[in-house]
């Protein structure tokens, strides 16, 4: 479950089994399973989710988040959402990460209550929807307001190193009321100087390389609609030596 603000927490964003187990081989404390990254994460299938919270012993928050683009939702996909909450519940999720937005950028208190509700006892986090509302601090109060524990941000910039000085900000206004967890481009060559310049205790970053395809046969005609990634035969893995590095790069310059 969640650990305190006295600890400094490593979350790590993973896209499978294999890859929660090499962020809690290499000392993460967190992991945060999604599915289809390249869309900044989406909830993962319901084997994913079963056979990660069987397999770990760290804790597995759940992206809560039923498509890509923007975090403004149908009473449809709000439903999807419920049953999604609960399906991680009975798998044994340690957490959940959501957000959602209104049209003019505002965080939509009323829906998300209703899911933060649903999830409880587990924890919540605020995800990156935070980093596209309209105003960060009207924000950050929304958020503390239904008690929830965590706020994943960026700062509202690109990276965490880019959003430190509203990081930063926000860290002073949360004063404890929430977890202020930063993530956006986080690795070991950046991470020292974000925490000394936000004083934040928990990061979150994916930590993955790319791993060539066991596949022999290739058939080079033909893409599986990713026309900005032309070759079928790599892909990207959690790297446990990535986030060993980003660890101690923090423990040995902070």
């Amino acid at each position: 479950m969640d650990q305190g603000l006295g600890r400094r927490i490593f979350e790590v964003c993973v896209d499978s089994v294999a890859g929660a187990l090499a962020a809690q081989d290499a000392g993460a404390q967190r992991v945060e399973l999604c599915a289809n990254l390249v869309e900044g994460g989406t909830t993962p299938s319901l084997g994913m989710l079963e056979l990660t919270c069987q397999s770990v012993a760290i804790a597995v928050n759940v992206i809560i988040r039923p498509r890509g683009g923007d975090f403004c939702y149908s009473e449809l996909e709000l439903a999807v959402m419920r049953r999604d909450i609960l399906a991680a519940k009975a798998a044994g999720a340690s957490g959940v990460v959501l957000g959602l937005l209104n049209p003019d950028g505002s965080v939509d208190v009323e829906r998300t209550f209703q899911l933060v509700a649903a999830a409880r006892p587990l924890s919540v986090t605020f995800h990156r929807a935070f980093d596209l509302s309209r105003d960060a601090g009207d924000a950050l109060e929304a958020i503390c307001e239904m008690g929830i524990e965590r706020i994943l941000t960026s700062g509202q910039k690109p990276t965490a190193l880019e959003g430190a000085v509203c990081i930063a900000a926000m860290q002073r206004q949360a004063a404890g009321r929430t977890i202020i967890l930063a993530g956006g481009g986080i690795d070991a060559r950046n991470v020292a100087e974000l925490v000394s310049r936000t004083g934040i205790s928990e990061v979150h970053f994916a930590a993955r390389s790319i791993v060539e395809s066991p596949m022999t046969f290739r058939n080079p005609g033909c893409l599986m609609g990713k026309a900005y990634t032309p070759d079928e035969y790599i892909r990207k893995e959690t790297d446990s030596q990535r986030i060993r590095q980003v660890i101690q790069a923090t423990m040995l310059r902070i």
